[in-house]
């Protein structure tokens, strides 16, 4: 009865991980990466659309992205979403193509960056308790409802601290090699 509630919890808690390690891929390192330009959309024929809907980005070079739009006449929107994303990247087009030449990092910057990946790390572990708590609060209503026994219980409240334990122990482990990444040289 109560092992539904753990299967949910840890695809719960997968999901919240996956979702943390996208928002650290739009977190720019070193090297060039099209993920840095997954946030940003640009509006297209009248509506807001992500830029990976309306361009090809590639990085051809290891600090340069490029964005080739499958409509030129987006280039201008492209270029203006692209100085309004807090990247801190200056386009620059030839009329066919963007391209987005990275700058080095500072060792300053890579500081800063650091720590929005610790304040993004914490809201992930965040997002974790908050699913141990609902599944905690679950199987104790079960328990007053008398769908599980006391014995039971016990059981569930362990394998759903063993879940929470693993799924911080990943998010951990994404944060680790992301500032490994970081702080690269």
């Amino acid at each position: 009865m109560y092992k539904a509630v753990v299967k949910e919890l840890e695809q719960k808690i997968k999901k919240t991980a996956s979702v943390y390690t996208e928002d650290l891929g739009s977190i720019r390192a070193g090297r060039a990466n099209p993920a840095l330009l997954d946030k940003i959309e640009v509006e297209s024929y009248g509506t807001m659309t992500p830029l990976n809907q309306v361009a090809s980005i590639s990085a051809p070079e290891p600090r340069l992205l490029v964005v080739q739009p499958w409509d030129k006449n987006l280039i201008k929107e492209i270029e203006k979403a692209i100085q309004k994303s807090e990247l801190g990247i200056t386009p620059s087009n030839d009329g066919k193509v963007i391209r987005l030449p990275l700058p080095i990092l500072t060792e300053e910057r890579r500081k800063e960056l650091v720590k929005v990946v610790k304040k993004n790390q914490e809201q992930a572990k965040i997002a974790v308790r908050n699913l141990r708590r609902d599944a905690m609060d679950t199987v104790k209503k079960m328990e007053k409802d008398s769908t599980l026994r006391e014995d039971e219980l016990k059981i569930a409240e362990t394998e759903i601290q063993k879940a929470v334990d693993d799924g911080i122990k990943e998010i951990d482990r994404i944060t680790d090699a992301k500032e490994k990444e970081l702080l690269e040289i």
